[in-house]
């Protein structure tokens, strides 16, 4: 008799994925606020903007998506994933932040083979825990199993945020004005953009080993160092709001660095003119240079270098945008200025 064939004989193992995200569902309720009406497990999350925006006369709702990129092959080698969620939760959140909105839910979607061998329970607590950190409930999700388009073992993963802004208050960067300064807040790393060219150098290149020390100013070894999670920036940005600050653009700094996304927020009459000796840069940065070597114009349009969010303000108004981010334990530095031009980010080296 011939034997039957299976949709989990496919590779596809439906009460598996349904046991998961049982698994899982408490962490995501536990995200939960003023708004949320329906969550995990229907076909659909609902959520009621007004009961979540009591605060707004005008709310504008604002959107974002992003993933991780290859940041997971390094997380894959090292079976080190406890960040990543927290890497794609930033990702969406401190794009939507750039004009003004605060986070109110996020979906995520995870991508695999299979569910075997795959750290999903571990990637949605990451999730559910930054969703958590940043006020935003983690409404719903997408888990598909694709055997023969992932090998086994290997999983993506993409993420959308919802956020709202009153309208009066969204930031778009017509407030810049010549004379404005330039704050930059620290990132934690890499972040989670450049690991293609990070892991050409590193890894192919220089051979280095993820497990041993890379650098003597740094107690963590080379995989962790790359795997810091990517930093939410979100409280940090609120307080300002908070404290009025009259913030004039802000900008996440991702893919491109900050040649690339400082004038992003920024009419194209003006220039920014960066000091690239006003920060600390981590030390990975520099291993990176040193090893591949790479060049500093591409090392600036492709990592972040220690800056990972600008923001723009009146110069008078920058000593209290720093003291307020200095209650908050994340170091900022004024980086730069904005003269008249015609839209170029220019490093005074």
């Amino acid at each position: 008799m011939t034997k039957e064939i299976s949709y989990s004989s496919a590779g596809v193992d439906i009460e598996a994925a349904d046991a998961a995200i049982e698994g899982f569902k408490g962490d995501a309720q536990a995200t939960y606020q003023n708004g949320v009406l329906s969550g995990i497990g229907g076909f659909a999350g609902l959520f009621h903007l007004g009961e979540a925006t009591p605060d707004m006369t005008d709310p504008v709702l604002v959107s974002g998506t992003d993933g991780v990129g290859t940041k997971l092959l390094v997380a894959q080698k090292t079976h080190n994933h406890r960040g990543i969620g927290q890497d794609l939760v930033a990702m969406c959140v401190n794009d939507i932040l750039c004009v003004g909105a605060r986070p109110l839910f996020f979906l995520d979607y995870f991508a695999a083979g299979g569910l075997a061998g795959v750290p999903l329970k571990e990637v949605v607590q990451s999730i559910a825990k930054a969703c958590a950190d940043v006020s935003c409930a983690l409404l719903g999700g997408e888990t598909a199993e694709m055997p023969g388009l992932y090998a086994k073992g290997d999983y993506d993963l993409a993420g959308f945020c919802v956020g709202a802004v009153d309208r009066k208050k969204i930031i778009d960067g017509q407030k810049v004005q010549a004379g404005d300064v330039v704050i930059g807040l620290a990132s934690s790393g890499l972040h989670s953009n450049g690991f293609s060219l990070a892991r050409k150098v590193l890894l192919e290149h220089a051979a280095m080993d993820l497990q041993a020390p890379y650098h003597p100013s740094d107690d963590q070894n080379l995989g962790e160092a790359l795997l810091r999670p990517t930093h939410l920036y979100v409280q940090n940005i609120l307080d300002l709001f908070a404290n009025d600050v009259d913030l004039h653009s802000l900008a996440h700094i991702t893919g491109g660095g900050l040649p690339g996304n400082i004038a992003r927020n920024v009419p194209d009459t003006f220039d920014i003119h960066i000091d690239p000796t006003s920060w600390s840069e981590p030390a990975i940065f520099g291993v990176i240079r040193e090893k591949g070597p790479v060049n500093e114009e591409e090392m600036r349009k492709t990592f972040n270098l220690g800056i990972g969010f600008t923001v723009i303000v009146p110069r008078q108004e920058a000593d209290k945008c720093h003291a307020i981010l200095s209650k908050q334990n994340i170091q900022a530095w004024t980086i730069g200025e904005v003269t008249n031009g015609s839209g170029q980010v220019i490093f005074g080296d």
